[in-house]
């Protein structure tokens, strides 16, 4: 009888967190690998990087999906999402929004609401100028900003370090470039910048391990192609009419000024800045981050 509650038990645990994955072919026959959770309105979570997959954001849609249906994809060339040349014929924003329309036409949704976390807020943002049919409602979560001005803001990743925690990341940051890019050293170099990511120290060890996660081949492709483009959404966006939420932390690593021009840009939108909280809102405020976002979602 233990054996068969247990079964049952684990059946039962097992439904709460039931998922649905597949494959959605994009223009190019590449293929982009995606995870469904929930019942509900669509909601698409795109996560940040760039050049990291959708496994950091799996508990978050989990929690999100208790009210509706939340999807994660991983962004070509990441994760499962593979891809066999790495160039930039291959990796740009325009293809990136291209696979998100893509694979909104593969699984039949008409509109979803959309949110974007860091450089998934910037690649929302673009989509939103492109396909803004597409969306219903949109999130923009600690996101990297509307056009370039990240890259002229003071770079508040190492304003949130101790010296310590800074000589460490200098030091690991010459040793991978030297050449040594074995777990370790990543992993080391992700302890010693994880603190500027979260108010929580408790955090640290999970935002260490998810820094060792990313493909600097992609990155440096797409922050390359931002800047050719001169990235810059904010008149396209002028005209973007629905709802839209801009939520990031007061003690973020993106400088609050972002948020507020995306604020200013958008025509029906809120800023919301959590205290005590940096790049992770939905471990630093879990509580808040979840009631506003469902808030502004089912509003």
């Amino acid at each position: 009888m233990k054996k068969i509650f247990l079964f049952a038990f684990l059946m039962v645990l097992g439904n709460a967190f039931a998922q649905t994955e597949g494959y959605a072919t994009n223009n190019d026959s590449s293929k982009t690998y995606y995870k469904i959770f929930g019942k509900g309105e669509p909601l698409l979570i795109i996560n940040g990087g760039p050049g990291m997959n959708s496994n950091g954001f799996e508990s978050m849609a989990k929690t999100l999906a208790e009210s509706q249906e939340t999807i994660i994809y991983d962004q070509r060339g990441t994760g499962k999402s593979e891809l066999k040349e790495l160039n930039s014929e291959t990796i740009s924003m325009k293809i990136m929004a291209d696979d998100i329309e893509s694979l909104r036409k593969h699984l039949n949704i008409k509109k979803w609401n959309i949110l974007g976390h860091s450089f998934g807020g910037m690649l929302a943002s673009y989509y939103a100028t492109i396909y803004p049919n597409s969306i219903n409602k949109l999130v923009l979560s600690s996101s990297g900003g509307i056009d370039l001005t990240l890259l002229k803001t003071e770079n508040l990743i190492e304003r949130n370090l101790t010296k310590v925690e800074k000589d460490s990341m200098n030091y690991w940051n010459a040793e991978i470039a030297k050449g040594n890019t074995s777990h370790a050293a990543r992993l080391a170099r992700g302890r010693a910048m994880a603190p500027a990511y979260v108010y929580d120290k408790k955090y640290v060890p999970i935002i260490a391990e998810r820094l060792t996660q990313g493909n600097s081949k992609i990155n440096g492709l797409l922050w390359d192609d931002m800047q050719k483009i001169n990235f810059d959404c904010k008149e396209k966006l002028k005209t973007f009419k629905n709802s839209v939420l801009i939520i990031q932390g007061k003690q973020d690593v993106i400088s609050n000024q972002i948020g507020e021009l995306a604020n200013k840009t958008f025509p029906n939108s809120k800023l919301i800045l959590l205290d005590h909280c940096r790049h992770y809102g939905w471990l630093d405020a879990k509580e808040k981050y979840f009631a506003d976002v469902n808030s502004f979602l089912k509003s």
